[in-house]
């Protein structure tokens, strides 16, 4: 893998982890008065969706990782679908990003479906 393979996102790129994330110490507004937190999930069963669900219904935007659910479709076409329900009663949106990730939102926030950049 190139150097610029590494921060284009290359088709030989190794996965991503929570390790791969570095904090920047950027002094963020206080969380406590935040209206809306962006969290991370990894799905690797039915406890997972569910804290997924509770931080949507609390106004919340999760990009959780489905890699650790690919070895059996239907838990993710399960878990895909009760987060689906959830976004419909909230009027949040939900995506899937390639075959590993999905973009959970809540009510007012919608999912751009096209990149950005011209492309």
């Amino acid at each position: 893998m190139g150097f610029m393979d590494s921060i284009l996102g290359g088709n030989h790129q190794s996965r991503r982890n929570a390790d791969d994330y570095v904090e920047l110490d950027l002094a963020p507004a206080d969380v406590e008065e935040a209206a809306t937190q962006v969290h991370i999930a990894e799905i690797d069963g039915q406890a997972s969706a569910i804290d997924i669900k509770d931080a949507v219904y609390d106004g919340d935007i999760v990009i959780a990782d489905i890699s650790h659910l690919r070895a059996s479709n239907g838990r993710i076409e399960h878990v895909i679908d009760e987060l689906r329900q959830v976004t419909e009663e909230v009027g949040g949106d939900i995506v899937q990003k390639g075959d590993d990730q999905i973009i959970v939102t809540p009510a007012g926030v919608h999912i751009g479906r096209r990149k950005l950049g011209g492309q």
